[in-house]
């Protein structure tokens, strides 16, 4: 049940109430005992001077109980009152940059994995009162859930695609190709490959509707690779897919910097140079464009600028 502590608290009872449609799993919800659930729904009535619930047997054990009419528009104003004192909680809080109450984020998968988890633990032990949600996917289902409303910010790694968000550089970063230990181009040693060599291995790509995928079929486009010319071998789901993919020696692939620094460390796989190709993108939030920032997604964007900057 979303509320706030500046809610009355008789009306957070009574709304407990008739969610549960019980005073026994009210009292349980609210963390009180059932009779003084009673007392207060008692006390609210003798205040409205109307009846808000038809008992039957509705305060004891398995029974049932219904709302009156009076109690149905009581309900309504007091949902009302509750969201409008859940707003007036976070416009106070932002008065000294606090957070709290829920924050929907959305995140495309390389963001999710490798760049937010660090972000996410200290911004969390630093604003304990937010409620977090995270769902993650491809640059276009977290445009798609944006537009859709179902999650307030996301953080997309590649371009919007669609006019009514808009998006704010977070961080830049690097896409870099690599290649198995045992492939001939980890051992080269004279300079960066021509870019036209990489039309004649297996190339792994991540799926359509990756932002990472738009990214580097532009990039190859641009030094005379277009789709066409390519060999790809797989389309994977996930850097994590290409990333093992390589380690195979099922192919090639394009992966961003910062999901491989342990893999490069173990030794698992080598980055190639190739020359005249510099893949560079932002990670970007992404709101709903007219969207007014405000609450935790606004202190969680603050905090992730600062946090990469």
């Amino acid at each position: 049940m979303r509320g706030s502590g500046l809610e009355n608290f008789r009306l957070r009872v009574f709304r407990a109430v008739a969610e549960e449609m019980s005073f026994r799993k009210a009292a349980e919800v609210l963390h009180l005992s059932q009779p003084a659930v009673s007392q207060h729904i008692r006390a609210l009535e003798e205040e409205a001077g109307v009846r808000l619930f038809d008992r039957a047997r509705g305060e004891g054990h398995g029974s049932q109980i219904s709302l009156t009419e009076a109690g149905r528009v009581l309900l309504g104003y007091a949902n009302t009152a509750a969201e409008t004192m859940v707003e007036a909680q976070r416009a106070l809080a932002a008065l000294n940059d606090e957070a709290v109450g829920e924050l929907r984020l959305g995140a495309s998968t390389t963001v999710a994995q490798y760049v937010l988890p660090r972000i996410l633990g200290v911004f969390l032990r630093q604003y304990p009162q937010v409620k977090l949600s995270l769902v993650s996917g491809n640059t276009e289902r977290i445009v798609e859930a944006v537009a859709e409303k179902r999650v307030e910010l996301g953080i997309i790694e590649g371009p919007a695609m669609r006019r009514d968000v808009k998006t704010e550089r977070m961080v830049r970063d690097e896409m870099v190709l690599i290649v198995s230990p045992n492939h001939a181009w980890a051992a080269r040693k004279a300079g960066a490959i021509a870019a036209a060599e990489l039309a004649r291995v297996p190339l792994l790509l991540r799926e359509r509707g990756s932002g990472s995928r738009r990214v580097v079929e532009r990039a190859l486009k641009k030094v005379g690779l277009p789709l066409r010319s390519l060999r790809v071998a797989m389309e994977l789901d996930s850097t994590e897919a290409i990333i093992s993919g390589v380690e195979a020696e099922l192919g090639v692939g394009f992966v961003s910097r910062c999901a491989v620094n342990k893999v490069l460390r173990l030794g698992l796989v080598r980055i190639a140079e190739v020359e005249g190709l510099k893949i560079e993108r932002d990670f970007s939030f992404v709101r709903l464009a007219g969207a007014e920032p405000g609450g935790a997604s606004s202190s969680f964007q603050r905090f992730a600028m600062a946090s990469t900057g």
